[in-house]
């Protein structure tokens, strides 16, 4: 079973399984395809991580190919040269404010952390799993509702250049709409030379030549070392018990996984009510304000120096939240921007994979010749907490790829989701209705969310009213969304239910897609 952010992404990780390919295969086929049908999100020019759970052994690793900090070889990185642009997630929204340009793109990490995972892991030959995206970015692809909603609101970005002006239009220049067709022919032409050269075909040669003459023309900082240095990391993941199951995230110098596992520990201790009443909707509230609480100045050095997982998961930092839960303290803000996009697989073997990848909110500019959208990562100020970022550094991320052992160490549930700081609530919203509540993930990912943004409480639409009523009573301050909306999320989970079978779910809010392939 696969699940990813878009049909034609699902699609193409079912093709690698019904070929005989594992969880990870699926993983790398569905990637390079998110590349065509995801392309504001994630491609060559981005960087994520792997999450691997091996049925045959029980292990459970954490591959890190996320963006680094550019500049070896070639001094510091320049505090300048980026532009602000801002972004509505629609009428009555906040507008977002995301620096991109040339400067603003760290040393992408994505296509050495897919070559690295498959040689591995892989059981089909590379060049076989980079078809499907090759297909599709010479055939195009038409704009689904959601696409074309996701194109309209990331339009300032996408179009900000003349070259994404060109890759990002109609022939007559207009914006494009719901089935509308897009065609990559050089994105196409990268995705052959990664297949036939492997991560080389970036890191090296002409393309790599393209990559650096754009960036350090605008001012960016990235160098040749950088990219002949860049090295996937494997790391041991972040663990919480919830119930009787294990879930297993993306550890520091990430944050998102940390504080999920975190989140879920303080729940666990306060109890989960019935699903969407008032008094679960508030304990929820109460562990995003601490999870968001504890991202204070130990929180950005301890990412990087050790020892966070163990302090937040100890007895002290979770008996100190639920002083402050029970004394009603105001939470803090906390910033967020970005867009990701992610793919949950669970082979036939009982495998599982979790892949996030990342261009950011995107960077703007697309390599010329190649088709490669570069991030825009030092733009981020979540990410860089407004200081450079030290060349060869990884840099920190909220996505959080995400999988729940049963009792007997098999994988239960695999989830991630898109939605930079929203993510982490997401994430642990999806795993509390499926493992506390018993939900199915597609009841589990279509289930209404909130998220918490001081002073406000977002809650997205389909909450029940008297719920919500009494959250107010209670001296929430609510923001009331009227429908679903991508603000909240974009969750691609599996699972394996209570009967042995496998299920997928896509996020609707997302355009998102699950495909359960037939052992037939």
């Amino acid at each position: 079973a696969v699940a990813a952010g878009h049909p034609l992404t699902a699609q193409a990780g079912a093709r690698a399984l019904a070929e005989g390919g594992n969880a990870v295969d699926a993983c790398v086929a569905a990637a390079f395809a998110a590349a065509v049908t995801e392309s504001p999100f994630t491609g060559p020019g981005s960087g994520g991580f792997m999450l691997i759970h091996r049925a045959s052994d029980g292990s459970t690793s954490l591959a890190d190919f996320f963006v680094a900090g550019p500049g070896l070889g070639g001094g510091a990185v320049p505090a300048g040269g980026m532009q602000e642009v801002g972004v509505s997630f629609g009428a009555g929204t906040t507008t977002q404010m995301f620096l991109i340009g040339p400067a603003s793109a760290a040393v992408p990490g994505t296509v050495a952390g897919l070559e690295a995972t498959h040689m591995l892991y892989g059981r089909l030959p590379w060049s076989e799993l980079l078809t499907p995206g090759i297909e599709l970015a010479r055939n195009g692809v038409a704009l689904t509702e959601s696409q074309a909603h996701i194109h309209a609101l990331l339009d300032p970005i996408l179009r900000f250049e003349s070259e994404g002006r060109r890759v990002y239009s109609n022939e007559d220049g207009s914006l494009p709409g719901v089935g509308d067709r897009l065609r990559f022919p050089d994105l196409a032409a990268t995705l052959e030379a990664i297949a036939s050269d492997g991560a080389a075909a970036l890191y090296e040669g002409e393309r790599a030549q393209a990559i650096l003459a754009t960036v350090q023309g605008g001012g960016g900082a990235l160098t040749a070392e950088d990219l002949a240095a860049y090295r996937v990391e494997w790391r041991r993941p972040v663990e919480a018990g919830f119930g009787d199951y294990r879930v297993l995230s993306n550890p520091p110098p990430s944050s998102g996984g940390v504080l999920i596992a975190y989140g879920l520990a303080i729940l666990q201790r306060l109890g989960v009510s019935a699903a969407g009443s008032a008094d679960a909707l508030g304990r929820l509230i109460e562990v995003m304000r601490e999870q968001t609480r504890a991202r204070d100045d130990a929180f950005a050095r301890d990412l990087h120096d050790g020892g966070l997982s163990e302090r937040l998961l100890g007895e002290a930092a979770q008996d100190a939240a639920l002083e402050r839960i029970l004394a009603s303290e105001p939470g803090t803000a906390d910033p967020a921007a970005s867009g990701t996009t992610h793919i949950s697989v669970l082979d036939g073997d009982g495998n599982a994979a979790a892949l996030s990848t990342s261009t950011g909110s995107g960077s703007g500019v697309i390599v010329p010749g190649t088709g490669i959208y570069l991030n825009n990562m030092l733009g981020e100020a979540d990410l860089v907490s407004g200081a450079p970022v030290p060349p060869g550094r990884r840099l920190t991320s909220m996505m959080a790829p995400t999988i729940a052992l049963d009792p007997d160490g098999a994988a239960r549930l695999v989830v991630g989701s898109a939605g930079s700081a929203r993510l982490r609530g997401a994430i642990m919203q999806v795993v509390v209705n499926v493992l506390e509540h018993g939900m199915s993930v597609s009841d589990a990912i279509d289930s209404p969310r909130v998220h918490v943004d001081e002073p406000e409480i977002h809650c997205e639409g389909g909450h029940l009213a008297a719920s919500l009523d009494e959250l107010e009573e209670l001296g929430y301050e609510l923001n009331r969304w009227p429908s679903r909306n991508l603000f909240f999320g974009g969750v691609a989970a599996v699972e394996v239910a209570a009967d042995g079978t496998l299920a997928a779910a896509g996020d609707p809010r997302r355009g998102g897609a699950g495909v359960v392939v037939s052992e037939e």
